[in-house]
């Protein structure tokens, strides 16, 4: 049998989720469970380790990835000792290369289906679902990530909360990190307003678990009824005009309680062909989710309880519902969906909203459209007029032969002919007029009115009945077929002109117009936006409008130039020129303004955030900047102070060589400091694009020594072999030198003691390429383009090794002097920067 998953879920790091499960150990083996700890990291926090005491630790698994030794999880060594629990801390931890899974997550899969327990702990930031929301509030992309359904399989979730003004107290104490570190914490990452955000995201994921968890038990015990666990209204949606007051009143209605959820549900019949209003819906679903609400769309042919079986199945605690359109005398027929829904609601709360289209009855705009057309009631019309006196006229001759039941078949016959080709009203004239003729005619006594066998009477009257009861059907058939084809029709149409939306695709206006003026043929389609207020005269004035965009020829300037026009909003119009549509044209004409007003808001949405992402980029500069520097501008700073206030000092009588050795310290703490200050400035001039350039024709085998000679003590680490015969290359020689430097320093500073930098040069064509070879521990592939991020320490190394910005800033002045810098995996291990710079046109030429 599969083991079971308790996982300790926390906002940020420190909260005590190690601890916590730490403690439910220690209780388990007070209770006499076998339990053991598989892995736990104390992160250095005594109190932690102090846990551990008298548990039983699986040893770790050694392994070895360049050059570095690095422990993780035993997953065999767990498997072996079969205990009932294991302790596993850091659920998203991504194993080392050569390990038996790639996530740690993967490790305790395979523990769980031993049948060993497993406590693990995960920190909500590491969860796949909010890792882009955690890195937009604190500016921190996290690279560990687990995927939600890993953790929503958990037997148990247990949320291990704490204020944030709690946590950072506990970081200030040093009960979290070490002293050099607090007060970077506390400044970046820790701020209250990140661990307030990261704590509220935690609560909301665990309320969705536990919602699941709600919705499971009711499934499985057969619970139909409401919980009132949480708010939910739901607010229905019929696509006509009173539906934006619904959707407000039920918005305010959840706003009145934190965390409610907004729903709003249409109602479909299964045949598809309802006369909600598209553009109606297209509007109010975009109001329902701008407030935060979703749209829900359900089939059913009984609306009340479609209505109440959607609200039971979201668990919702009232609805909100539209006053009936109908009129007095339909409300006396049958009682209306609200009264139905009210009646059968039992405890969801039904709030029956009055609107100005209360009682003013159901319109029905396209009825007359979606009948047969004009040519076909006409047809039917000269069919009943005429193929009734011919009918007759061919049967008189008959009358002795044929029988009048036979008659009447043949009149029904034609009857039947005439709805076919016109309709319902052609068809009752046609079976009234048979009525008269069949009396007059062929019914004893003839030529009179009078009907003498009561049979005879019956006959005629079923067939008046059976005529008009056929004729309405089909007609009724004739027009549902209409609409299938009409509605199929429009769903093509409008299928294709939200897909160009859908796609986000640059031209989508422009396009949707374009396939609007296809579709129905018009000359032109623009769409106008208001320039200032509203005013009673302003619809014939082009000065009062701009065009947004146009498609086809002579554009509209003004509403009152268009042959139709539909307001999207007060400030949006789309005009059409070409000629006039009809009602169920105009429906699907307000759908293509909907979707139009959504494309024009996609792209000033995307205008918009193109023209702030310069601005958020150096937002994110400016904060890692001050993340990076908090530390590496006060450590130069305090030891050049401490230096000289030590030799200002008159308590102490300092040796000659102490003296020496404080002006040394002094001296290189000022360096370092005025080096730190350069990069910066170097970084904020190719940023903004200022930097001075002085290109010329610069010698390899001058420059390259030039650079090894500023290493200082470092140069005995390099080994140079630059040909002589190279030719002269375009750089900047100050700038070149000063690239050169920085990644021969970062290269000896990453390589082993006894291994020495290769620096060499080599020519392809008109290019020069310089390579830089170290023997370290290397960079995988993956992260090969993350070094050169500014401000960036690949592998978290401590503030001391700088702020990040020597690779930065090699790139950017290699690329400022028309070369590159790629890096490159050594043969053998380690990593290679290659400097590639142009051949000096000079030099280039044979």
């Amino acid at each position: 049998m599969r083991g079971r998953l308790r996982v300790y879920l926390g906002a940020a790091p420190g909260v005590g989720k190690t601890y916590a499960m730490l403690g439910e150990g220690r209780r388990g083996v007070e209770r006499g469970r076998d339990v053991v700890v598989a892995f736990v990291e104390t992160h250095g926090r005594p109190r932690t380790a102090a846990m551990l005491e008298g548990m039983e630790v699986i040893p770790r698994k050694t392994l070895v990835y360049r050059g570095a030794t690095f422990t993780e999880l035993n997953v065999d060594a767990v498997i072996a000792r079969k205990p009932k629990v294991a302790l596993i801390d850091e659920l998203a931890h991504t194993n080392v290369p050569g390990s038996k899974n790639d996530k740690r997550w993967q490790d305790i899969d395979e523990i769980l289906d031993a049948g060993i327990d497993v406590i693990s702990t995960v920190n909500i930031q590491h969860l796949e679902s909010v890792n882009d929301v955690v890195h937009q509030i604190t500016g921190i992309p996290q690279r560990e990530t687990v995927p939600d359904e890993v953790v929503r399989r958990a037997n148990q979730i247990e949320l291990v909360d704490m204020s944030p003004e709690a946590l950072r107290r506990r970081l200030a104490h040093g009960n979290v990190y070490a002293p050099e570190k607090i007060d970077a914490a506390l400044s970046n990452y820790f701020r209250v307003g990140n661990l307030t955000a990261l704590r509220e995201l935690a609560l909301l994921w665990v309320a969705g678990k536990v919602d699941e968890q709600l919705d499971r038990y009711r499934a499985e015990h057969g619970i139909a009824g409401t919980w009132e666990a949480r708010e939910r209204v739901v607010v229905a949606l019929t696509g006509g005009p009173e539906g934006d007051t619904l959707v407000r009143r039920a918005a305010r209605i959840a706003a009145r309680t934190k965390g409610a959820d907004l729903l709003a549900v249409h109602v479909t019949h299964s045949d598809g062909l309802a006369g909600a209003d598209p553009a109606n819906l297209a509007r109010q679903r975009a109001l329902v989710e701008s407030m935060g609400g979703t749209y829900h769309q359900v089939v059913g042919d009984d609306i009340p309880r479609a209505l109440l079986d959607f609200a039971r199945g979201v668990n919702a605690t009232q609805l909100v519902l539209g006053a009936s359109r109908r009129g007095r005398f339909a409300q006396i027929l049958s009682r209306g969906v609200g009264v139905e829904t009210t009646a059968l609601s039992g405890p969801i709360d039904v709030h029956l909203v009055t609107h100005e289209e209360a009682k003013k009855g159901r319109r029905h705009p396209d009825r007359s459209r979606a009948a047969l057309t004009r040519k076909r009631r006409l047809a039917g019309w000269a069919v009943a007029v005429t193929g009734m006196p011919l009918l007759t006229a061919a049967l008189v001759p008959f009358r002795d032969v044929l029988s009048l039941p036979s008659e009447i078949l043949l009149f029904l016959c034609l009857v039947i002919g005439v709805a076919l080709v016109g309709g319902t009203w052609p068809a009752i004239t046609a079976a009234v007029g048979g009525f008269l003729l069949l009396n007059w005619f062929f019914t004893p006594p003839l030529y009179t009115w009078t009907i003498s066998d009561p049979e005879n009477f019956l006959a005629l009257i079923v067939f008046v009945l059976v005529a008009t009861a056929v004729s309405t059907i089909v007609d009724l058939g004739a027009r549902r077929t209409r609409e299938a084809a009409r509605a199929r029709a429009d769903a093509e149409v409008l299928s294709t002109l939200a897909g160009h939306v859908l796609r986000g695709e640059a031209t989508a206006l422009p396009s949707l117009l374009g396939r609007l003026r296809e579709t129905f043929s018009l000359d032109s389609v623009t769409l106008l936006e208001r320039l200032g207020e509203p005013t009673p005269d302003d619809t014939s004035e082009p000065a009062a409008w701009r065009i947004i965009a146009t498609s086809g020829s002579a554009p509209c300037t003004a509403p009152a130039s268009a042959d139709t026009d539909v307001t999207i909003s007060d400030k949006l119009l789309l005009a059409a020129r070409g000629r006039l549509l009809d009602a169920s044209d105009r429906r699907v004409l307000e759908a293509f303004a909907a979707e139009a007003a959504v494309a024009l808001r996609q792209e000033r949405l995307q205008a918009e955030a193109e023209q702030a992402k310069p601005l958020a980029e150096a937002d994110k500069m400016r904060t890692a900047l001050l993340a990076a520097v908090s530390h590496d501008l006060r450590t130069p700073l305090s030891a050049a102070k401490a230096a000289v206030e030590s030799l200002r000092s008159r308590d102490i009588d300092w040796t000659p060589e102490d003296r020496d050795e404080l002006l040394a310290t002094a001296d290189e703490s000022l360096d370092r400091l005025d080096r730190l200050v350069e990069n910066l400035l170097d970084m904020s001039r190719l940023q903004a694009g200022v930097l001075g350039l002085a290109l010329q024709p610069v010698a390899m085998d001058e420059i390259v020594p030039r650079a090894i000679d500023d290493l200082g003590p470092l140069r005995d680490r390099i080994d140079g072999d630059i040909p002589l015969d190279l030719p002269e290359i375009t750089a900047d020689p100050a700038l070149l030198e000063r690239v050169l430097v920085n990644l021969m320093t970062n290269a000896v500073r990453h390589s082993p003691t006894h291994e020495k930098v290769l620096i060499n040069a080599s020519r392809h064509g008109n290019l020069v390429e310089i390579r830089i070879i170290d023997r370290g521990p290397g960079i995988p592939p993956e992260h090969h383009e993350r070094v050169f991020q500014p401000f960036q320490r690949l592998g978290d190394r401590p503030n001391g090794t700088g702020v990040g910005l020597g690779l930065a800033l090699s790139r950017g002045l290699t690329e400022a002097m028309g070369g590159t810098l790629e890096p490159e995996e050594t043969p053998g291990g380690g990593l290679t920067m290659i400097v590639t710079m142009p051949v000096d046109t000079k030099a280039a030429t044979p």
